[in-house]
């Protein structure tokens, strides 16, 4: 048996983390391994000497395929900022100490962008002191705001909870034919991948939303306002979906105008809420209308119930692929997801160095919005609806999806 490995899970929860978890582990293992562990609330547990074989854990194929549909990160997560290390080298000395003592030759990370941050980090520290462990990768985020890979998983489930959210949310709004306004906060504090979903409601059996504000294109309060009282006279029930991170011209957010100011996380991002509440009140003192605030919050991150198969899929390659690159030699990559084709939907894996995707951020392109900057055109439902595709169901014990957690 060859050396051990480590996999941690950081930031944000999805629906299908797990599924990496999964396919890092078995690929491990089918790779020579002697122990997979587990690190208990990513590097900053490991620097706590929190973590655990997954093999005391995951018994039989039936605990595999609950932990794959389990909704969540099963090992726990955190926002940790590693240091510079030139400023704080004692921090990486007792990290690579840990990782000595445990034997370890392949550390996984499956994360969005502050998590590539973590893995370049280390892999730099890894070659600066001659170290052979192999750092890998492994894309993760609702947020589909990673470089080089053409998605990353989790967004996928996200975006189909969405989709059918804003079905049931427009079905809801046009019960009663009097003028209400439902405005729904959907997640993305710099890109509107997710906000952009909510385009997928409209088809033959919905009326879809009416406006999609996205934090690409500047946000006028005024100009909304006046949109908002436009579709108010042609019809009675009007659905918005606004991203969290929304920003008027001069850099504010718009959950800011209030006058309020969120605390800040290690990575120095500003806790965003409220946007939705703060243009529901906006409409309903202009308007007069009855106005509604959805606030989908942590719901849209971990909808298991309506699981893309496409995702799960497709987040267990990558955790595969990652584990099969750090086993011939790899470091300091990620796995990104390459499409060949959208219909029918062909996707693949490739690496990239880690340099060019940590602290970089993708956005919807330009082309991608709607000229008047209140919508998305086909070319970015082309690009989602494969990634929504099928469902993997749950397995049902007396009515409710089963879990598995350590306990």
């Amino acid at each position: 048996m060859g050396k051990n490995a480590i996999v941690g899970q950081s930031g944000g929860p999805t629906a299908v983390i797990n599924s990496s978890l999964v396919g890092v582990y078995q690929a491990a293992k089918s790779r020579g391994a002697a122990r997979v562990y587990g690190m208990r609330h990513g590097v900053r547990g490991l620097l706590e000497e929190q973590y655990v074989d997954l093999s005391d854990f995951l018994h039989d194929n039936l605990d595999i395929e609950i932990l794959k549909r389990t909704p969540s990160s099963y090992l726990g997560s955190c926002r940790y900022k590693l240091p510079d290390p030139q400023k704080d080298a004692a921090t990486y000395e007792k990290l690579f100490g840990i990782l000595k003592k445990l034997d370890i030759g392949y550390f996984f990370y499956i994360g969005g962008n502050d998590s590539m941050d973590t893995i370049a980090k280390l892999s730099d520290y890894a070659a600066a002191v001659g170290s052979d462990i192999k750092f890998m990768g492994v894309p993760k985020t609702i947020d589909n705001d990673l470089m080089n890979t053409d998605h990353t998983p989790g967004f996928g489930s996200a975006a189909k909870y969405i989709g059918v959210v804003m079905k049931e949310i427009t079905r809801d709004g046009l019960v009663y034919g009097t003028p209400s306004v439902t405005i729904v906060e959907v997640m993305g504090r710099n890109a509107g991948w997710l906000t952009g979903a909510a385009a997928l409601a409209k088809a033959e059996d919905c009326e879809g939303v009416d406006m999609i504000c996205l934090p690409e294109r500047p946000f006028d309060p005024d100009h909304f306002i006046s949109r908002v009282d436009a579709l108010q006279k042609q019809k009675a029930g009007v659905v918005i979906a606004v991203s969290e991170g929304v920003k008027v011209a001069d850099g504010r957010y718009v959950c800011e105008l209030d006058g309020s100011k969120g605390k800040t996380d290690a990575f120095g991002h500003c806790t965003l809420t409220g946007t939705a509440r703060y243009l529901a009140n906006l409409a309903q003192q202009n308007i007069g209308c009855k106005a509604r605030a959805i606030e989908l919050s942590t719901l849209q991150r971990c909808g298991g119930h309506v699981t893309s198969r496409v995702d799960i899929t497709e987040a267990f390659q990558v955790g595969g692929a990652a584990a099969k690159a750090a086993f011939e030699g790899n470091t300091g990559m990620m796995v990104g997801l390459k499409r060949i084709s959208n219909d029918p939907y062909q996707c693949t894996t490739e690496l990239h160095d880690i340099h060019t995707i940590a602290n970089f951020e993708k956005k919807v392109p330009d082309e991608w919005i709607t000229p008047d900057g209140i919508g998305v055109t086909p070319e970015f439902l082309s690009y989602a609806r494969p990634l929504i595709q099928a469902e993997l169901t749950p397995i049902y014990v007396d009515g409710l999806p089963r879990h598995i957690y350590i306990k």
